[in-house]
């Protein structure tokens, strides 16, 4: 009888010593598995703009916005005798009654040409 007292016992401890090590494995896991990341940043989605020309026609002519900006770049560097690199934005008015493009050119020189 004493025996199997202690063959029970031992039975007993090594089914606790079982769950035991269970447990441990299942912290173990818990702990080991890696953390989540963020998610990414995705960069933001350039939209294509839409290519718009505008084509001013009057007394039998006709300009894009490209052809006036190419003469106002042409006034910058020939007539003023600018810099073509000094050249960084350009607003136009055109008055095709006058036959005139206006031009403020890198927000502060202002002037005129025939078109």
């Amino acid at each position: 009888m004493a025996e199997t007292k202690a063959k029970a016992t031992v039975k007993a401890e090594t089914a606790e010593s079982v769950v035991a090590k269970e447990e441990v494995k299942k912290d173990t896991v818990k702990k080991a598995a890696p953390a989540k990341k963020a998610p990414a940043k995705k960069s933001p989605v350039k939209k294509a703009e839409a290519k718009a020309v505008v084509h001013l026609q009057f007394d039998g002519k006709s300009y894009t916005n490209e052809d006036l900006i190419k003469i106002a770049k042409d006034v910058w560097k020939y007539d003023l005798g600018n810099k073509p690199a000094d050249f960084k934005s350009v607003e136009l008015y055109v008055k095709p009654e006058e036959s005139r493009a206006y031009y403020v050119v890198n927000g502060e020189i202002t002037g005129s040409f025939g078109i």
